[in-house]
């Protein structure tokens, strides 16, 4: 067995060991929240920062002066109004804010962006991916790990073609992070109901039956009695994610239970930024406006934006 095959078996193995039956697994994709601090600013802005910022980099943020706040945020300000009009609208402040929570994502795409860009031309092609992910399968068809190889292969070429909007198998770094991370996007929704449906459609009739919802979260494994939170997950599925009543779920009932329509929390704060900073009321603002609010924004002694300005500049 190749080295590269042993570690990822015995990560497996690790996993196996220290999963416990009981443990609920959750393919429910939710937007984050964008500040586990309570939003009240008659108390403090903290929320608001966290917002603005994300809650980690918000963090480093205790030591600038109130100039140095202010000099900072003008720059962030350039980077928020994409279409430089010298306005900042509420969608692009939506947009920045959005950024700012997701950030991870656009760190975890470039993490993996240098190990598959072999030739170094800026984008990904898929022969690309698939030999420095798959190389060393291809050359043992048959490995003796027990693992399918070439049928996740042939998902990831699905999955890779549908991020590919212009169908030349070959990824920008927008499309690879499509792939990477598909259920950012819209446009792959639909992928990502189609492998959850194949991960739990044990029988391959299409539709996913209470048996078989339940059995991707949980295993008997002996017991007898099972737990409270299974029981509650048998209740879920009878009155809420069966909506036709047929005993199933089909893709549309599937697509409502792991990509709900949640509440947008990134454009109510933006909202929220908007009318509390814009003092003509016109429904935009200006750097001016924002900086005069800065506290709102980023405060100061709580504001250090150098690693917000660097990375942005990556992406």
């Amino acid at each position: 067995m190749a080295i590269q095959q042993f570690l990822v078996y015995l990560s497996l193995c690790a996993v196996c060991v220290l999963s416990k039956p009981t443990e609920k697994k959750d393919r429910i994709h939710h937007d984050p929240q964008l500040s586990d601090k309570i939003h009240d600013d008659a108390q403090s802005f903290d929320y608001d920062h966290d917002a603005f910022l994300g809650a980690d980099e918000a963090k480093t943020f205790d030591q600038l002066t109130p100039e140095e706040s202010k000099e900072r945020l003008g720059k962030i300000v350039s980077k928020i109004d994409e279409d430089k009009d010298g306005l900042v609208t509420m969608e692009e402040l939506r947009d920045w804010i959005k950024f700012a929570q997701k950030r991870w994502i656009y760190e975890d795409v470039e993490r993996q962006w240098k190990g598959h860009d072999l030739n170094e031309d800026g984008l990904i092609s898929w022969e690309e991916y698939k030999n420095a992910t798959y190389g060393y399968i291809l050359d043992d068809p048959d490995p003796d790990d027990g693992f399918n190889y070439k049928q996740m292969m042939m998902r990831d070429e699905r999955r890779f073609k549908m991020a590919d909007n212009d169908g030349d198998l070959i990824a920008t770094k927008e499309e690879f992070t499509a792939f990477l991370h598909p259920e950012e996007y819209d446009y792959m929704k639909d992928i990502v109901v189609q492998e959850t449906m194949e991960d739990i459609d044990k029988n391959g009739d299409g539709f996913i039956d209470l048996e078989e919802y339940i059995g991707d979260m949980y295993s008997h494994d002996g017991d007898a009695d099972e737990p409270e939170w299974v029981k509650t997950e048998r209740e879920q599925f009878v009155e809420f994610r069966d909506k036709k009543r047929d005993g199933k779920m089909d893709k549309e009932e599937t697509k409502d239970w792991i990509l709900p329509s949640d509440y947008d929390h990134a454009e109510a704060e933006a909202r929220h930024l908007v009318y509390e900073s814009d003092q003509n009321k016109d429904g935009k603002l200006t750097k001016e406006e924002i900086v005069d609010k800065y506290d709102l924004f980023v405060g100061s002694q709580a504001t250090d934006f150098g690693e917000a300005l660097v990375r942005h500049d990556e992406f």
